[in-house]
């Protein structure tokens, strides 16, 4: 297997390895991303996602197919001063999984942030999902107790997007 920044003829795959992963989370009825918006972040001008994707070498049977994904953003961090990579989904093809190629993917963005003077990799886990909780303790990845994320979206976040003061 190789890790490979993705390129526009990923898309597909990755849609359709956006979708696997939606309907593992049990979440398939909310992941409505198409082609065309995964493209247009991934490859459009001034892209805000980026990815990377592990895939069988062409030797192989099934070679130069597409078998896990890494999708990411920058963060930011105002207290380091610099910036860190937020993991949005990290997804491995079940009959692929355990044979490295998650961690080879994580192991490319730790390389990102220590080559780019990055000083955080973060990800979220869902509860419930105890192999990829184990898998990130194995990596001496420590769960965040003391922050809770949150979320506007919808109604709350048009409720509050409509007292936005003029011209900001």
């Amino acid at each position: 297997m190789r890790i490979r920044r993705a390129v526009p003829a990923d898309v597909p795959v990755l849609v359709e390895l956006i979708g696997d992963l939606a309907e593992y989370e049990h979440s398939a009825h909310l992941c409505t991303v198409t082609a065309a918006q995964l493209h247009t972040a991934l490859f459009g001008p001034g892209p805000a996602v980026f990815g990377h994707v592990a895939e069988i070498p062409a030797g192989h049977e099934t070679g130069g197919a597409v078998i896990g994904m890494a999708l990411w953003y920058l963060s930011f961090s105002t207290w380091d001063g610099v910036h860190g990579i937020h993991l949005e989904d990290l997804y491995v093809r079940p009959d692929h999984r355990g044979r490295g190629a998650g961690r080879a993917l994580l192991a490319t963005l730790a390389g990102v942030c220590t080559a780019r003077g990055y000083t955080r990799l973060e990800w979220e886990v869902i509860d419930w999902n105890a192999p990829s909780l184990a898998f990130y303790r194995g990596l001496g990845a420590s769960a965040r107790t003391d922050w809770i994320p949150h979320r506007l979206a919808g109604r709350p976040l048009a409720t509050l997007a409509a007292e936005a003061p003029a011209g900001g």
